[in-house]
């Protein structure tokens, strides 16, 4: 049974990493919920704008933003209470790792995409 996976910062370009993680995560039997403002949906899957519009539990938040625009979602993300969040290369935050440590949610530095692919997920 796959997971519930919430995608932010995802786009609606397929050369995206975000987009190629919506649809990867789609392939391998995961609910994926994408989350970016000013789309209805992508890959075919109806988006929310923000993480306070997701109404159920997310096993995986797997970020997609820099450090800059998930420091202003910092209390959205431990609102949410996600069993563990990714941060992509790029997305690394010193602040957020502390944030969600303190929350006890669990968070790594990992590739979505690398850890579909090689069975980590």
């Amino acid at each position: 049974m796959g997971q519930i996976v919430a995608v932010l910062g995802a786009s609606h370009k397929p050369e995206r990493y975000s987009n190629q993680a919506v649809r990867m995560l789609k392939d391998y039997g995961h609910s994926v919920i994408p989350v970016t403002p000013g789309r209805t949906v992508i890959e075919e899957l109806p988006v929310v704008p923000n993480l306070d519009a997701i109404d159920q539990k997310v096993d995986t938040l797997t970020l997609y933003v820099g450090p800059e625009r998930s420091a202003q979602m910092q209390d959205s993300i431990l609102a949410l209470k996600p069993g563990r969040v990714i941060l992509n290369p790029g997305t690394e935050s010193a602040a957020l790792e502390q944030a969600l440590t303190e929350a006890g949610i669990p968070w790594e530095h990992a590739c979505t995409l690398v850890m579909l692919r090689t069975g980590q997920f």
